[in-house]
């Protein structure tokens, strides 16, 4: 089949480009060549390929802007979603749209479920939580998989941040009051591409499949920890391996509100992910194991691919 992807210079859209290629014919598009805030555009690629599924997996994701710039973060995560699986629906093509933890407002005791109530802090939550709607009110066969603390080797992101912070700086000073399941873009990538393939070959197909089985799901990985847990793997590993560019000698703990940032951020970033393990036999690894394996697949290229 032909598959549309938005977002192939993006860290989950980089890594779909690979994992879809099984199932299709991928057409990847990015910023240059398709420009999601432009719905007349969108409209005239989707009519124009005529694509039997649509991944979505382009955000604006620069969380602080989004408080000065609301309308380009809903053009992209409100309005473009919209457009695209109602161009979904139109063909009869379903669609797979990603979706964060921002949409809730992180004061809940324990992991986030599908139908808890959201309450989004920031404009970029209020605009991933309308781009939710979006998809589902067009009426066609869908898939909204929520994730969170996202990182890899392309674009800034927590991992490379430290990388290049730990490199630079003999002390770091990172948030430790904030809780989440770091999730790699391969293996986030690598689990959508499993569900499709369940999906797939079901009896109904992909279109009945996700008809029935589609909605919401939360796609986190295994285990949890803070910000700064986050950073002492990073630098453990780092450490383990001999990396004789390391300068880091200390990682100091601080609270959200010593570390100032205009969006506020939800405390709580906990998903549970059993409502897709049920469903699709779909898990990601412990958040640990997937720190090791993507610093190590950037030690191996010899670079942090970041931009």
């Amino acid at each position: 089949m032909r598959i549309l992807l938005t977002g192939r210079n993006g860290q989950v859209g980089s890594e779909l480009v690979r994992s879809l290629a099984p199932f299709g014919e991928v057409h990847a598009t990015g910023r240059a060549d398709l420009d999601l805030a432009d719905a007349d555009a969108l409209v005239a690629a989707v009519r124009a390929l005529r694509p039997g599924l649509i991944v979505n997996a382009a955000a604006y994701t620069e969380v602080d802007r989004a408080e000065s710039d609301p309308d380009a973060a809903l053009a992209v995560n409100a309005r473009a979603p919209r457009v695209l699986a109602e161009e979904a629906a139109r063909l009869g093509a379903p669609i797979i749209h990603y979706s964060t933890d921002y949409v809730f407002d992180g004061e809940k005791e324990g992991p986030y479920l599908e139908e808890d109530a959201p309450g989004p802090l920031s404009v970029y939550g209020r605009s991933k939580l309308l781009g939710e709607e979006g998809v589902r009110a067009a009426g066609g066969p869908h898939l909204i998989l929520r994730v969170a603390w996202v990182y890899g080797g392309r674009r800034r992101n927590f991992l490379t941040t430290m990388l290049e912070l730990f490199t630079r700086r003999v002390e770091v000073a990172v948030v430790n009051d904030q809780t989440g399941s770091p999730s790699w873009c391969r293996e986030i990538a690598g689990a959508t591409a499993e569900i499709i393939l369940r999906a797939t070959k079901a009896d109904s197909g992909l279109h009945d499949a996700l008809t029935e089985w589609g909605g919401t799901y939360h796609l986190p990985s295994s285990g949890h920890t803070t910000w700064y847990g986050f950073a002492e793997k990073i630098a453990e590993h780092l450490r383990r391996t001999d990396d004789r560019s390391l300068r880091l000698e200390r990682l100091q703990p601080i609270s959200s509100d010593e570390y100032r940032v205009t969006a506020r951020r939800p405390r709580n970033s906990l998903l549970c992910g059993e409502r897709v393990e049920e469903r699709f036999g779909v898990t990601l690894p412990p958040w640990q194991e997937q720190v090791v394996g993507c610093i190590d697949a950037l030690t191996s290229r010899r670079e942090v691919l970041v931009g």
